[in-house]
């Protein structure tokens, strides 16, 4: 079985680790926090310091913040590149533009590693559930490679094409996502002034054409009425920075996305940590 090296230990990428540890594979695990590492090395895990120090993996997974943070731990001086061996393939499951996909990939080739984009939707709970659906771009002989190793975490698991449209599908996921939330958000304010109970017309809302997976999962999920305002604040930061490459390659192309233009700054709001 292949050996799997991990970096990045964030709200998505520790479940999808400890998937993985599960799975049967044996694992190095890599990130700047003590904590989550430590927990994975109680687990059965190994700890890497850097990037650079997963070279004996088959396989290494990539799940950091954005496109500055895959480039360090892929490219930089200590990252991936630096020391993985020739055949090596490096998923990433960042959300960052396919441009950042094939610069890498093309870094990545010239010493015999290879690069596919796998980024991944379904949140922290899907990693948890083991539901994450896995949008894939690069060689579909690689994507064989991984699939045992994705499906440690994945309900679906789709081939979207070249290299980069796995990168470009998850923009697009998150451009729908988001603008879901804006949709749902207004449909709890003219409930409760029309005063419905909004929890009651999710149902109904659930089995029309206005059903979508945000609005089912409103009051659940995307915005828990319980959660301390520092989660909500940092919930709504993830969001509006998972728009960010989309907003950026629309910006270069002059496509007027309009509505996601919006959402993003009208993100605050729909969370309830902006009432103005």
């Amino acid at each position: 079985m292949d050996k799997i090296g991990f970096v990045g230990l964030g709200r998505i990428g520790m479940p999808m680790a400890i998937n993985v540890l599960e799975g049967g594979f044996e694992l190095t695990v890599c990130d700047l926090r003590n904590q989550p590492a430590d927990e994975l090395v109680a687990r059965g895990a190994q700890r890497a310091a850097c990037a650079r120090d997963l070279a004996g993996a088959d396989i290494i997974a990539v799940a950091v913040v954005d496109d500055a943070q895959a480039e360090a731990v892929v490219a930089g001086e200590n990252g991936v590149f630096a020391g993985a061996k020739p055949g090596t393939i490096v998923a990433i499951h960042s959300t960052v533009l396919p441009r950042t996909i094939k610069r890498l990939a093309a870094i990545g080739e010239k010493i015999g590693v290879h690069v596919i984009d796998a980024p991944v939707s379904g949140g922290e709970a899907g990693a948890r559930a083991k539901s994450l659906c896995y949008m894939v771009g690069g060689d579909s002989a690689l994507l064989e490679r991984c699939r045992h190793l994705f499906s440690t975490s994945a309900a679906e698991i789709f081939h979207m094409g070249n290299l980069g449209c796995g990168a470009a599908a998850k923009m697009i996921v998150q451009v729908v996502t988001c603008i879901n939330m804006l949709a749902a958000h207004e449909a709890e304010l003219v409930a409760g002034e029309s005063g419905l109970d909004f929890s009651a017309l999710q149902p109904m809302l659930s089995r029309s054409s206005a059903q979508s997976f945000v609005v089912d999962n409103w009051l659940d999920r995307f915005k828990l009425a319980d959660d301390p305002m520092a989660i909500r604040k940092n919930r709504t930061a993830i969001f509006q920075k998972s728009l960010g490459p989309a907003l950026e390659m629309a910006g270069q192309m002059g496509m007027p996305l309009d509505g996601t233009i919006l959402v993003e700054r009208v993100l605050p709001r729909i969370m309830g940590i902006d009432k103005l």
